[in-house]
């Protein structure tokens, strides 16, 4: 790594004498950015195209140059799968190199450092090609390495084996309490039903998948992954797999094998990459046979804070004020997957360590934190929302969370708890932060106990976010453009856009990001709540008193490159 390191320093520094030289940048820019590039750990031509100071073309000339090397942009090079096929993986990530291209007795490899002569015959003796290496314009060698290097074709070909060999899936005596896996002996581990779950979460998580969907249908097993929201296909197998693969998650998850017609759930936590990820399980019979869903939970990821969140300036300071009060409630709606627990979880980050006795009742705990109580809904033990926010009223709490008001029980506890001098923080199902005011009176809630009670209303959506690697200013459709001049009253038809590259699988999206509307609620508003007003007339009110509704901040997000108008229009317009 040392020699690595060193190798990369002296190609930079050639590089950028030879910029001065051609007069592309002063030697007073070419010193800031080497000691940047220092401080920050990145290579020199990182620093000098984030910062603009040269472009990708004039790099691209220079560094051919002075290394003798194509240099190749590796966002948008179509990449040959027989090519990537010829390198083993693990090989390719220890010495992160990426096979690009093969041309008869030629293998084009990209590579950190092409003058890496142990690199090179290493390949060269691998793989019986000549290597020509290429140097990456941009960087990015470990992104295209995950991007390429799926294990969807192993996949495949471990559960065929399952077909041919009829080997069972492996189970113990007696399904226990989930807990993270241990391989039993070698025999197991080696059994092509376990390989070939592995391979499909192991798979999942490098994707950043939040969810894996196995799908039975007429002729085929169907394995989707849900990344960024989206459905993707990951691979598809034969039918004869469905009972072994099935099998296998439900020993895993402590559910009965031998019960297909009901409805199950369950969990297990497994160690991926040295990460310890939690799956959360549920099947259904469907006509083609038993539906299965597996929810990815990665316990590594470190919170996110709420400014990084996407929230606009004004909106997380109405947030953050809301925080602070000693005494209510504050309501997060949205869909099943908008990042409600998420956000809830930043919040919740932030009030821990003050001297406060913060409670919880969640149903799973899916983040563990150190100085707050948590506990965990159990319907067979009797342990539930109602059941559990009671025992927490009686625990002297200063902050309470809720993770979800679904029925009446729990919502009167809540509002009495937030009308006793407790901050409760909770989620609820609506479509926007008016109607989940009226969600909560439709449960039953007295009207004049609700504006009471509840203090902040927050709703939110995600969207998805524009690929730093392939974004481009790029004409929407009259639709996207309509959409954008009704919520912001100006014509623009030209936005940044994704081309799709290899880092974002060609979707031109990669991650998300929260559009939110933040709801004080004001003295008319609440005038309107005892009133029971509907959920536009609150709304209405409430942009009138200066609250920025969901659109507004997504399309602002688009006018500023995050997202498009058209994510927005597809993830956060409602009919009214």
């Amino acid at each position: 790594m040392v020699t690595e390191r060193r190798s990369i320093a002296g190609i930079d520094e050639r590089v950028g004498n030879a910029l001065v030289e051609g007069a592309f940048l002063t030697r007073e820019q070419l010193g800031a950015a080497q000691a940047k590039a220092k401080a920050s750990n990145k290579k020199l031509s990182e620093v000098l195209l984030a910062d603009q100071i040269v472009t990708p073309e004039t790099l691209a000339t220079v560094l051919s140059f002075q290394l003798g090397v194509p240099v190749v942009e590796l966002r948008q090079y179509r990449i040959q799968p027989e090519a990537v096929s010829m390198v083993p993986e693990a090989v390719a990530r220890e010495r992160n190199v990426l096979p690009l291209s093969v041309d008869g007795d030629v293998l084009r490899v990209a590579m950190e450092d092409p003058h890496d002569v142990q690199l090179l015959d290493t390949l060269a003796a691998l793989t019986r090609k000549r290597i020509k290496p290429v140097l990456p314009l941009r960087g990015g060698l470990k992104e295209a390495v995950d991007a390429n290097y799926k294990s969807t074709s192993r996949m495949a070909e471990e559960l065929t084996r399952i077909v041919t060999t009829g080997a069972p899936a492996p189970a113990p005596a007696a399904p226990g309490t989930p807990a993270p896996r241990r391989l039993e002996s070698e025999a197991v581990a080696q059994a092509p039903a376990v390989k070939a779950v592995d391979t499909i979460i192991a798979q999942a998580v490098k994707d950043r998948a939040s969810d894996i969907h196995v799908v039975p249908t007429d002729d085929a097993l169907k394995v989707y992954y849900r990344i960024d929201g989206t459905l993707h296909e990951a691979v598809s197998l034969p039918s004869g797999v469905h009972q072994a693969l099935t099998s296998r998650v439900k020993v895993m998850a402590g559910m009965d094998i031998a019960e297909r017609r009901r409805p199950q759930d369950g969990q297990f936590t497994a160690t991926i990459e040295e990460r310890e990820i939690n799956f959360r399980v549920a099947t259904v019979e469907t006509y083609h046979g038993e539906m299965m869903v597996m929810r990815v939970l990665d316990k590594g990821v470190s919170l996110v804070p709420l400014a990084e969140l996407g929230f606009q300036p004004p909106a997380l300071t109405s947030f953050e004020a809301l925080l602070r009060a000693p005494f209510g409630m504050i309501m997060v709606s949205g869909p099943t997957g908008s990042g409600k627990t998420t956000t809830l979880y930043s919040a919740l980050n932030q009030l821990t360590g003050k001297g406060r006795n913060i409670m919880t009742i969640e149903d799973p705990i899916e983040y563990q934190f150190e100085g707050v109580n948590q506990i965990q809904v159990n319907r067979q033990a009797g342990v539930t929302f109602a059941v559990g926010l009671r025992a927490i009223m009686r625990l002297d709490p200063d902050i309470i969370l809720v993770g979800e008001i679904r029925d009446k029980e729990t919502a009167e506890i809540a509002v009495q708890a937030a009308l006793t001098g407790h901050l409760v923080l909770t989620t609820i199902h609506a479509n926007d932060s008016g109607a989940a005011i009226v969600r909560l009176i439709d449960m039953g809630m007295e009207p004049f106990l609700v504006t009471s009670a509840v203090i902040g209303s927050v709703a939110q959506r995600l969207v998805r976010r524009l690929c730093p690697y392939c974004r481009t200013m790029v004409s929407v459709s009259p639709d996207e453009a309509l959409g954008y001049q009704q919520e912001m009253g100006e014509v623009r038809n030209d936005f940044y856009g994704g081309r799709g590259c290899n880092f974002c699988s060609y979707t031109g999206f990669r991650s998300r990001v929260g559009v939110f509307e933040v709801m004080p609620i004001a003295e008319r508003v609440r005038l309107l709540v005892s009133k029971q007003g509907s959920a536009r007339e609150i709304k209405e009110q409430a942009v009138k008193d200066g609250m920025m509704t969901m659109r507004r901040d997504g399309m602002l997000k688009s006018k500023d490159g995050v997202t498009t108008p058209g994510e927005v229009i597809r993830s956060v317009f409602t009919i009214e």
